[in-house]
């Protein structure tokens, strides 16, 4: 099980799709990092030899952000948002969508479980009473 930029990557698939699993990496950067470094499209990521890792982890590191540099990056975009207070920085402090998803139904996903609220007593059972 190959090791690049921190991460384990796995062995029993294709470079291309195991190099993903590297946070930062996608389908365009995978593709251009191995072209850049010379390694096929197809060969499975335990046939590497230990110089191609090591060409493919100079290249990530030299120019791209990955893993721990990039989420640090990430967080601290996120908390100059909520700092100025802009709009964007309210709604991540306030956990709910940022880009405009409307949210009186759906955004489960940002808002987590429903929260149910006691509702009002039904017409009937003000009557009686």
């Amino acid at each position: 099980m190959p090791r690049i930029a921190g991460v384990d990557i796995p062995a029993n698939k294709r470079v291309e799709f195991a190099l993903r699993y590297i946070y930062g990496v996608g389908p365009r950067v995978a593709e251009a990092v191995l072209k850049e470094a010379n390694v096929t499209l197809g060969v499975k990521a335990k046939d590497l030899t230990d110089d191609e890792v090591s060409r493919i982890a100079t290249i990530l590191d030299r120019d791209y952000q990955v893993e721990g540099q990039l989420r640090r990056t990430v967080a601290s975009n996120i908390a100059r948002l909520r700092d100025i207070g802009c709009y964007r920085g309210v709604r991540h402090r306030r956990h709910l969508p940022v880009r405009g998803q409307r949210t009186r139904t759906n955004a489960r996903t940002r808002k987590g479980p429903k929260k149910t609220v006691a509702g009002k007593k039904g017409v009937k059972e003000l009557s009686r009473g």
